[in-house]
């Protein structure tokens, strides 16, 4: 986002902020999935999205005209902090786009946080997408952009179906629909990243050729967390082609001590000789 957008966004999710912390969980989740239905109209409705962020309109005039269109639709909680996203101002329609998907999302994971979930929807949110990635036939189905929307959420509410919380579905559900413009495989990294940094967290993701032991993934995550100076959420992937040792990637930060990454180096320093 560009920094109008930026500082828009800002003033919404403050106001959800306020909200959440005199609202019950469930009540939160409901605004979150009136949010989300929102983000859908303005992504099938590209002559709303460029009504709603017009800058010759006053911020007034735009949260009139969405009253006009959603009052009665969605409860009075989510039409109050989508009219405040809409009354800023918005570099490009898409922009609004992602910050209507944005703050549905964070209303659902301020749901999760508030109920005590939010650490296990983390976590469930990071198993299902190791489930989908090794498992090729899967990962096409999900992703394939050719399929409806509604089959392939249809596919992963089975695969989720009495494993996972509600949350976590409904965030999956987002992540099907390309979520911030991503790839699915994409979209629920983010999510997962959301997720963490609601928590204060850092995500570092660790690819090791067998499972660390809980006492070795709990070194690691102190020595990170003194490195980068908050909480460190450890994501395990085991990757036997790595041979030993471990790989981190911790934002765009990339520790790399696997015994692959040594041969490789050692094969490129014998080509050129």
């Amino acid at each position: 986002m560009q920094a109008a957008s930026r500082e828009s966004y800002r003033v919404a999710a403050e106001r959800l902020d306020t909200y959440v912390r005199g609202a019950e969980p469930s009540a939160v989740a409901t605004t979150a999935a009136d949010i989300l239905s929102v983000a859908d109209l303005l992504r099938r409705e590209p002559r709303l999205r460029r009504a709603l962020s017009d800058p010759a309109r006053s911020g007034a005039d735009r949260a009139g005209l969405l009253g006009e269109l959603l009052r009665g639709k969605v409860g009075a909680e989510a039409l109050d902090l989508i009219a405040s996203l809409v009354a800023g101002r918005w570099s490009a329609p898409s922009e609004l786009l992602d910050g209507t998907e944005r703050l549905g999302v964070e209303a659902l994971l301020a749901s999760a946080d508030s109920a005590g979930d939010l650490g296990e929807v983390e976590d469930e949110l990071f198993r299902f997408g190791q489930v989908v990635a090794g498992q090729s036939a899967l990962s096409n189905a999900l992703a394939d952009p050719i399929a409806p929307i509604g089959q392939r959420a249809g596919l992963a509410r089975e695969l989720l179906a009495g494993k996972a919380r509600p949350v976590t579905v409904n965030l999956v559900e987002v992540a099907l629909s390309g979520f911030g413009g991503r790839s699915f495989t994409g979209a629920l990294t983010r999510l997962v990243e959301l997720a963490a940094d609601r928590r204060d967290r850092q995500v570092a993701y660790v690819t090791a050729a067998a499972p660390l032991s809980e006492e070795d993934e709990r070194r690691l995550g102190a020595s990170l967390s003194a490195i980068y100076g908050r909480e460190v959420s450890v994501k395990q992937t085991v990757d036997p082609s790595v041979l030993g040792g471990v790989s981190v990637r911790v934002g765009s930060d990339l520790y790399d001590g696997t015994v692959l990454r040594r041969l490789n180096e050692s094969r490129n320093a014998l080509a050129k000789r």
